[in-house]
């Protein structure tokens, strides 16, 4: 498995990571930025997915973007 995509996936969800209301928006929102960088760099998307949805999640209980 390449890294860079992977690399870039992760660093896609948390750049453009949106915040929702509950958990479970902010996972969906997250998924779906996922799935989209991992489409557009040639990635998996499914893979893409957990990242973003993982990475949404933890970036807004973390406080490591302005939720």
């Amino acid at each position: 498995m390449a890294f860079k995509p992977v690399i870039l996936a992760t660093v896609a969800a948390l750049g453009l990571a949106a915040c929702g209301d509950t958990v479970a928006e902010r996972a969906v929102i997250g998924g779906a930025v996922g799935a989209g960088a991992g489409a557009v760099t040639g990635g998996s998307v499914v893979g893409g997915a957990a990242i973003g949805a993982a990475g949404n999640v933890l970036a807004c209980e973390l406080d490591v973007v302005n939720c």
